[in-house]
């Protein structure tokens, strides 16, 4: 296979990189129409963000007598941002290459990528799910595509999306009530959870606990199916899956979070923001104590972040894999198709 820079492969792709510039520039006309400030966030962090699952780039800062100070590649913009939310921005967005350090890549992934990140304040999170909706629009008139295609699947980027509360989703797949599996708290009860997959043919390995079965049904038996025709909103997730969510006040046991879907392929993830910081500290710490007993590290806490959480005024936001839109919007095999110069393709 020839490397990306051969004049012949570039020439065979340059179509889609075209299209991506076009997308990314009537995104941020549409941002700038809106009143949104368009920010640049540093990429070097203290913390890359607090999630058992997610691992990150590590460098350190050199000091000039030596030794030097542990800084990582962010997985995502969002406690910077949420920062400059406490600063007194009101609607800003950004462009981020953001880094997650994985073993092997898929269509779908890689190690570098370029996350669309935005964040209204005072707004309920409907606001930016109504954001996702025009920008599908936006992306596709930009580039004159009337579908969004990937491997034999379509959906209309026109259309408005469904919304679907992943209560329902998991009542049609398996014929339960996922409320069924938490407890009062909203914590998981994995036993619960396992009996119920068990008996509708879901594999369980005896070292799953209650977020592993829980990501094993979602991705074999429901993903596939999000977003046919249309694209879909996958609503309502357990707050026990929504590290930085909100709870809904309505019922604590599931938060404002959102997941937007096209021809089954994740597309964006959303929340109304949580804004307490020993709440936002509880969380983080559960979730690096699982990544000690799972993975034998954790990250550092950014304190700032939490601090900077107190002054921080409601809002909701949302993350966006940009490659993958342009993906789906030029009919692109992978995501490195459509960066302009991928590691490793």
């Amino acid at each position: 296979m020839s490397p990306w820079w051969n004049p012949v492969a570039h020439a065979d792709r340059r179509g889609l990189l075209v299209a991506r510039n076009r997308i990314k520039a009537a995104l941020r006309a549409w941002f700038g129409a809106q009143g949104f400030q368009e920010v640049e966030p540093d990429a070097l962090c203290v913390s890359p963000g607090n999630e058992t699952h997610l691992h990150a780039f590590a460098t350190e800062a050199r000091a000039e007598r030596g030794g030097g100070r542990l800084l990582y590649l962010h997985t995502s913009p969002e406690f910077a941002l949420k920062k400059l939310l406490a600063a007194g921005e009101q609607a800003i967005f950004a462009f981020a290459p953001v880094y997650r350090n994985r073993e092997g890549g898929s269509p779908l992934h890689a190690a570098e990528f370029t996350m669309l990140e935005w964040y209204r304040a005072d707004a309920p999170y409907t606001a930016v799910m109504a954001d996702c909706a025009a920008i599908l629009c936006v992306a596709a008139e930009a580039v004159g595509s009337r579908s969004l295609t990937w491997r034999g699947r379509t959906a209309d980027p026109f259309a408005a999306p469904e919304a679907l509360p992943l209560r329902t989703a998991f009542q049609g797949a398996f014929g339960f009530d996922l409320a069924e599996t938490l407890g009062r708290d909203g914590a998981g009860d994995r036993e619960a959870l396992a009996a119920l997959l068990c008996a509708a043919g879901v594999r369980i390995g005896a070292e799953d606990d209650w977020s592993d079965l829980f990501s094993r049904a979602l991705v074999e038996r429901i993903e596939p199916g999000l977003g046919l025709g249309a694209p879909a909103f996958l609503t309502d997730y357990p707050a026990c899956e929504a590290a930085l969510a909100r709870v809904k006040p309505e019922d604590p046991r599931f938060a404002e979070r959102f997941e937007l879907y096209a021809c089954g392929v994740e597309l964006a993830n959303g929340f109304g923001e949580l804004t307490d910081p020993a709440e936002q500290r509880r969380r983080f710490e559960r979730e690096m104590a699982e990544k000690q007993r799972r993975y034998g590290e954790r990250y550092p806490l950014d304190e700032d972040f939490l601090t900077a959480l107190s002054a921080m005024p409601p809002a909701s936001g949302c993350a966006l894999g940009f490659d993958r839109l342009v993906m789906l919007l030029t009919g692109a095999p992978n995501v490195s198709a459509v960066r302009w110069a991928p590691i490793g393709a």
